[in-house]
């Protein structure tokens, strides 16, 4: 139906069977589509998170068992749509908690990788099964990570912080009535925020899936060139963007014969290890304990490229 809505669209306006008519009637099919499905996705999330304000996850993480308190982590991470940058002032609260460092990194890794409009937009472009396994991988990473640098004893790697302070703030248990007006408000601030992310990445995407050949994309970035997943985790590092706009990409990448994980490697890479996102955590961090987070990201990214190549060839 939206198909046949997205082509009668463009049919008033440009001429059928033409490879301008296939560009814009895809770009018109797939704006409406991630828009109606990133609106139901944050909307039901943002309910979900009425449930979980900042302190009571705070408080939760501080008294778990190591590994639970990184599954923990990542599952907040998930339900915690924040970018890279503005997942760092949540992550020095974690700190002053007392949290431990690994669960934080867990957290601070999770929460841009692993969102609602990540997994929605991959829902909407690749399916479910996709959808499922990018959340599980990707939650994979950020335990492993955040376990790994755990055992690096990083704390004396921070920079010094203000004292530790009470931060658990009692505040009263909402009504549906609140958490329903909390979610619309959000919702429609998220959609306000990203849509024109989303415009600009399905319009290049349109692009790339309409002028740029299949052939010598598949040649330099096919699922069978081995350079391929850590080059790409290297050319998102110095971009910064969220899901919104990186995601049409991907498809577009994808349908030109890119392989999948190379794909989704360099979304991971845009953003979970952005160049912006280190420049924040440089304020916080000495260079040994940035080297370590970089490190361990770069190889758990490509990793699951790789991972994703294997499986799905």
């Amino acid at each position: 139906m939206l198909k046949l809505f997205s082509n009668f669209i463009t049919s008033l306006f440009i001429t059928p069977d033409t490879r301008l008519f296939e560009v814009v009637s895809y770009f018109i099919y797939d704006v409406i589509k991630i828009l109606l499905l990133l609106a139901v996705m944050i909307f039901v999330v943002s309910v979900l998170r009425t449930f979980l304000p900042k302190e009571k996850i705070k408080a939760i993480l501080a008294k778990r068992h190591p590994f639970c308190g990184h599954l923990l982590a990542g599952l907040f991470g998930i339900i915690t749509p924040f970018c890279s940058c503005s997942a760092v002032p949540l992550f020095l609260g974690f700190v002053e908690a007392g949290i431990p460092l690994g669960a934080t990194f867990t957290f601070l890794i999770a929460s841009p990788m692993i969102n609602e409009i990540a997994i929605a937009l991959l829902w909407s472009m690749f399916g479910i099964k996709i959808a499922l396994l990018y959340i599980i991988s990707g939650l994979v990473i950020a335990i492993l990570a955040g376990y790994i640098i755990g055992k690096f004893k990083a704390e004396t790697l921070l920079e010094s912080l203000d004292n530790k302070r009470n931060i658990f703030v009692n505040k009263k248990i909402p009504s549906w009535n609140e958490r329903i007006n909390y979610a619309l408000k959000y919702t429609k601030r998220i959609v306000k925020k990203v849509w024109l992310y989303i415009i600009i990445g399905v319009g290049l995407g349109a692009w790339i899936h309409g002028y740029v050949p299949t052939d010598w994309l598949a040649q330099y970035a096919g699922s069978g060139v081995w350079y391929a997943v850590p080059l790409a985790t290297l050319i998102g590092i110095p971009l910064y963007s969220n899901a919104a706009g990186v995601v049409p990409l991907i498809l577009a990448l994808v349908e030109k014969g890119v392989g999948l994980g190379t794909a989704l490697a360099l979304m991971m890479s845009v953003t979970a290890l952005s160049l912006p996102e280190f420049m924040i955590l440089k304020k916080v961090m000495k260079p040994k304990l940035l080297a370590i987070f970089a490190g361990v990201m770069f190889v758990g990214i490509s990793l699951v490229g790789y991972f994703f190549n294997f499986v799905l060839r």
